[in-house]
């Protein structure tokens, strides 16, 4: 393992949707988002593990391992590590209150920021009515997006040869296709009245793959997003202020950044070499 320091501190982390298990998942970026990021206490909120596709097959590299033990080194230093489970890894729902490695199992819970406000932290599936209602059509629904998921990762194989950046499939699909558009609308609509009923300021969850942090009729809706596709996460500062980290974006301009200082330094060399016409 890496023995690099634990990065930049913030008051709290919410990560969510990492599907370690499954081949579309980001285990790389973000284990480099963990080297940059750390906080004190880190809310794992749902779908960390991916027990569905585990069971129908084996996967499970390196980088996947690399993961649980960054997470688990964090727990050691220090780190408040709370592990709320999803609808993929609901088999840890049978631990409520117990401790693994420093990482405690709890259902749901409220985080208190540091201004006051309460904010119900759960991962949403109990409000996915695909979820609840019909398993067998949530499981279906799951084969077709790792389906879509194996496109997306040839597709963005030859988008890295091209020299061009990571781009979602389904995650442009979701926000393009009217029905999709349309249950992430009710489900953030649901969860922030159920943060009302709880006397709540607001909401943190997963599960839909889709960040985002916005006002709900009074109600603070947060979604920490995926690190499938997106690769976000969200982070509160120590004033009480939540923001949503884009990785990949960041990551993106970043190695833009790398490479017109590349292009510039080369111009500058070749510019330098150029013989000056004689006036």
């Amino acid at each position: 393992m890496d023995n690099d320091s634990e990065g930049t501190r913030y008051r709290a982390l919410f990560i969510s949707d990492v599907h370690l298990g499954t081949r579309g998942c980001q285990a790389g970026m973000l284990l480099d988002f963990l080297r940059v990021y750390d906080a004190e206490t880190i809310y794992l909120v749902g779908d960390i593990v991916d027990a569905w596709q585990l069971k129908s097959g084996w996967y499970w590299p390196q980088s996947h391992n690399d993961v649980v033990q960054k997470l688990l080194r964090k727990a050691r230093k220090g780190a408040r590590m709370v592990y709320i489970p999803g609808n993929h890894d609901e088999f840890l729902r049978d631990f409520p209150g117990h401790h693994f490695g420093g990482i405690e199992v709890i259902e749901q819970t409220v985080h208190v920021a540091a201004d006051g406000k309460r904010y119900l932290v759960m991962h949403g599936d109990a409000f996915d009515v695909v979820v609840r209602h019909a398993k067998w059509l949530a499981f279906l629904g799951d084969w077709a997006y790792v389906t879509a998921l194996g496109v997306n990762t040839w597709l963005n194989v030859a988008r890295r040869r091209l020299g061009l950046s990571y781009w979602s499939l389904s995650a442009w699909a979701k926000l393009k296709v009217k029905n999709a558009v349309n249950f992430i609308g009710h489900f953030e609509e649901t969860l922030a009245r159920e943060a009302k009923r709880l006397n709540c300021d607001g909401v943190i969850c997963g599960h839909i793959h889709h960040a985002t942090l916005r006002d709900l009729e009074g109600v603070t809706y947060i979604n920490s997003g995926d690190w499938v596709e997106s690769c976000t996460a969200i982070i509160e500062h120590f004033d009480g202020r939540f923001e949503i980290v884009r990785w990949s974006d960041m990551v993106s301009e970043m190695n833009k950044s790398e490479t017109r200082t590349s292009d510039e330094s080369d111009a500058g060399k070749s510019g330098a070499l150029i013989p000056q016409r004689a006036a």
